[in-house]
């Protein structure tokens, strides 16, 4: 259940979002938006944002996931599913980049506009993507890192996949960064836990083990970032551990110390300009490439700042 000030910060962010939005006719359109999991709570929030402009602009959305991040097959089954009932429009969140370009190619070819979300596609089919910049997102997330860490030593991260856009992107935006401006700290690995507690608690505990002098890890999602605080504390180590993502267990680690701090994205956004954009696109308006939807760093002494409660969610 929300708590109060989870509740304002999303009113809050729903506002800001609608302020300056168009009046558009009440028209009845049918979108299906395919999403890259339903579990986390990010897509929760991605779903609320969708489901308000869907009430603002008289749609009928759709919101489906598969049960993880790693089944690549199940979500295509569930496109293919959307494309069959014809709808007027399609969001979809890839969880690999290149998987569904036949797919997405069917749907353009009906003439059935398609708004990639959260991951973007290795293909101009979609007419726009409204996402973070998860490079510069992951960028920022390597100078907290190297913050806290003085600056040098080893750090790891473990990522979600290295199939859809968000993971590739993260980990190259978290890995590059520190290459090019901490020449003194060395990424010695990089795993893939699919997103998954359990399994990146796991591989967490794995990569501790193996580099007892290690200092820190970064998370690259919601699933990602707990299982590493989980293999944290159950080898009872002090890594500095920054995570990606909000929820309500990120936001009880930082609160506790067990998490240094997090990116948040504005999945509430996503979900709202991604349907958004849909009927834009309905409505024969051009759309520009990318939707940037903003992220921000949040730690302990800056969850409570307006503008960061507003994109936080529980």
């Amino acid at each position: 259940m929300l708590n109060r000030r989870t509740l304002i910060g999303a009113i809050s962010a729903l506002a800001l979002l609608t302020a300056s939005a168009p009046a558009f006719a009440q028209d009845n359109y049918d979108i299906a938006l395919i999403s890259k999991g339903f579990q986390h709570q990010f897509w929760q929030a991605v779903k609320a944002g969708a489901d308000k402009a869907a009430a603002e602009f008289g749609a009928t959305v759709t919101f489906e996931g598969p049960e993880t991040e790693s089944q690549v097959d199940r979500q295509m089954d569930m496109l293919a599913a959307a494309l069959s009932r014809k709808p007027d429009a399609i969001g979809f969140a890839a969880l690999d980049s290149q998987a569904a370009t036949p797919l997405l190619q069917q749907a353009k070819d009906a003439g059935i506009p398609v708004i990639a979300f959260d991951s973007g596609v290795d293909s101009d089919i979609p007419l726009t993507t409204a996402t973070t910049d998860n490079v510069a997102a992951a960028a920022l997330a390597a100078d907290k890192m190297a913050e806290l860490i003085g600056g040098e030593g080893k750090v790891a991260v473990v990522a979600h996949d290295q199939t859809s856009r968000t993971g590739i992107d993260r980990v190259d935006g978290f890995v590059n960064r520190m290459k090019e401006a901490y020449p003194k700290i060395e990424v010695v690995s990089v795993q893939y836990g699919g997103g998954d507690q359990l399994q990146s608690t796991e591989i967490a505990k794995s990569i501790l083990l193996a580099n007892p002098d290690l200092k820190g890890i970064f998370g690259a999602n919601e699933g990602s970032a707990i299982g590493v605080v989980n293999g944290k504390t159950e080898l009872n180590s002090n890594i500095v551990v920054i995570g990606f993502d909000s929820g309500a267990a990120q936001k009880g680690f930082i609160e506790s110390g067990a998490m240094a701090g997090a990116i948040t994205q504005n999945p509430v956004g996503i979900g709202y300009e991604t349907v958004k954009a849909a009927i834009s696109a309905l409505k024969g308006e051009t759309l520009p490439p990318v939707i940037d939807t903003g992220f921000y760093y949040y730690d302990k002494a800056t969850m409570a700042n307006p503008e960061i409660a507003a994109v936080l969610y529980d």
